[in-house]
């Protein structure tokens, strides 16, 4: 093959499959100024899971440097330039469709355990400050009534309290009220990172991760 071909690769830190034999293509967006070259890379094999139940691990962290290592031994005259992640993980996700039943079932039992646990959180504040007595003396002091539990004050509090819920995470169902990103998806987004990085370091201390002269089984060297 005729050199000078640049091949431009980009992967994401963390990519998942759905069948257990993975290509290049199921992992790495390509590009290449000669159109004949990136269908020849995409249906190059990478890696094999063997074992594809719940009771192994179905996940496996590679090196940029095996992709281009397989990306040579098709095309050794090519200039493999990497525009992505130097380390990405692979998880094989079997796709499991829920029946209706569970699938509701499922969606009733989070949206109850949220609502208690948020009602317990502001019931536990309310009763930690003292907020029904704070309440009761501003209404006395204001009015010169004694207060009866439920006044203007209370009515209040409750709307700006859901208000203020609404507007910190931005969310309401299916609808964001604003662009911007929410506290929730920032957090989780976060917490995705870290798991992101510690798994690629795990697997590089153990010696484990997918590296060039390594073999195609995923997770298990040959």
């Amino acid at each position: 093959m005729a050199g000078s071909e640049t091949v431009y690769i980009k992967a994401d830190r963390d990519v998942e499959v759905t069948k257990p034999e993975v290509t290049l293509g199921d992992v790495i967006q390509m590009e290449c100024p000669n159109p004949a070259i990136v269908p020849r890379l995409k249906s190059l094999k990478l890696l094999t899971f063997h074992h594809t139940d719940d009771k192994h691990q179905n996940r496996v962290a590679i090196s940029i440097l095996k992709v281009i290592e397989r990306i040579h031994e098709e095309c050794p005259n090519v200039d493999v330039q990497n525009l992505g992640e130097t380390d990405f993980i692979v998880t094989y996700e079997e796709q499991k469709s829920a029946g209706g039943a569970v699938h509701y079932t499922k969606l009733a039992a989070v949206v109850m355990i949220s609502f208690m646990g948020a009602a317990f959180s502001i019931m536990a504040f309310n009763n930690d400050v003292d907020t029904s007595k704070l309440f009761s003396q501003i209404y006395e002091l204001l009015t010169g009534h004694k207060s009866d539990g439920f006044t203007i004050l209370e009515l209040t509090y409750c709307i700006g309290l859901v208000i203020g819920i609404l507007t910190f995470f931005n969310h309401f169902g299916k609808k964001k009220f604003t662009v911007d990103p929410t506290p929730m998806e920032i957090e989780m987004r976060l917490y995705e990172n870290d798991i992101q990085t510690t798994l690629i370091e795990t697997y590089s201390r153990k010696e484990k991760e997918l590296d060039v002269g390594t073999g195609s089984n995923g997770g298990h060297r040959t």
